[in-house]
């Protein structure tokens, strides 16, 4: 099989714009730096997986004005950078895989505790598989792998982030007749709550260093 892409589909980490259930926790500026680390680990697992030249990110924001905008930028020298496009979250999903030719691995930015060996193990599923979906432990996903990204288009009717987005997408892409492996469960940071087990399981990560800071700041 081809070489997949790394499809890594993203906020720029600006207060008021990414983050927005946790911020109603802890504020805007904290918020915001857990996002911006957040991005930068996983920019970084997406690059060692398959190398910054089949790395693409889908953006919605300005890292221009972004927090950590030098990181940002130097992290995504190479990558393929394009404009997010379309309404919903669904429509910019598929959007953004209309854009890729060949078999494709599409992450967001929630899990920073995503390493390249989670990244090739998704990738790895497609040689038994269409599609590799991977559950998040809120009903979500933060993984999807498609042989053919054309695929994508039926995100365009699932409701994202709900509880049934998981089965939502899985359904919908077994309708296609498209063979549907599991991937690894990981917990995504939406809330607080989310924070401290998400860096626990990734304590090297710049997430898990922007954790402990506003542990110790709120003390």
């Amino acid at each position: 099989m081809t070489a997949p892409t790394l499809l890594l589909v993203a906020k720029a980490p600006v207060p008021g714009l990414v983050k927005t259930r946790l911020a109603a926790e802890i504020g805007d500026a904290a918020a915001t730096a857990l996002a911006a680390a957040a991005l930068l680990d996983t920019i970084d697992a997406c690059a060692l997986a398959v190398g910054t030249d089949r790395c693409r990110l889908s953006l919605s924001g300005d890292v221009a004005v972004a927090f950590r905008t030098d990181e940002i930028e130097a992290a995504i020298a190479g990558w393929t950078v394009t404009p997010q496009r379309g309404s919903g979250l669904g429509e910019r999903l598929a959007n953004a895989h209309a854009d890729v030719t060949g078999p494709v691995v599409q992450i967001g930015m929630d899990t920073p505790q995503v390493t390249t060996a989670r990244l090739l193990a998704v990738a790895d599923g497609l040689e038994a598989a269409d599609a590799v979906l991977a559950p998040a432990e809120d009903g979500g996903w933060w993984a999807l792998a498609l042989r053919d990204p054309s695929a994508a288009t039926v995100l365009r009717d699932v409701p994202m982030s709900t509880p049934e987005t998981y089965a939502a997408t899985r359904s919908a892409l077994e309708r296609l007749g498209l063979r549907v492996a599991v991937g690894e469960r990981l917990r995504d940071v939406d809330h607080l709550a989310d924070v401290a087990p998400v860096a626990a399981a990734a304590p090297t990560t710049r997430f898990a260093a922007v954790a402990a800071e506003i542990v110790r700041v709120a003390r």
